[in-house]
């Protein structure tokens, strides 16, 4: 059986925007409280929350990210994940259409569901509308 999500998410900011907070390491430390890298090519390195979760880049473009995802709490012999984001502009800034493909099992895919909107997009927002600075 697929370990899968599909999420959707409306962020207060531009694509351009929403891709420098997903791939820049200065505005990720500022949005999550914690070390996070980007690398901008493709088998670039990936590492978010202090490397919690740590993977390789397999896309990136100027509204579509993609990587390798496996945590720490995961067994070794646990395959990585893999995350896509999609960025649309919208009315309201963006909506970012979520992928998150090969969890292994349900008890991870329904932490990470509620993870993705309490540790990630949620506090990106919350830097957005608090923040107020120019990304």
């Amino acid at each position: 059986m697929a370990h899968d999500l599909t999420l959707e998410f409306l962020i207060p900011a531009t694509p351009t925007q929403v891709m420098k907070l997903l791939t820049d390491a200065k505005l990720i430390r500022a949005w999550s409280g914690g070390e996070g890298k980007v690398g901008k090519k493709v088998g670039g390195e990936f590492e978010m929350f202090d490397a919690w979760v740590a993977g390789k880049v397999l896309k990136i473009s100027d509204n579509e990210l993609a990587y390798t995802w496996k945590t720490t709490d995961w067994a070794e012999d646990v395959k990585p994940s893999e995350v896509y984001y999609k960025l649309l502009a919208d009315k309201e800034g963006t909506k970012v259409l979520l992928t998150h493909n090969g969890l292994p099992n349900d008890e991870e895919m329904e932490s990470h569901k509620e993870g993705w909107a309490e540790h990630f997009f949620g506090p990106m927002e919350e830097y957005i509308l608090v923040t107020r600075t120019t990304i």
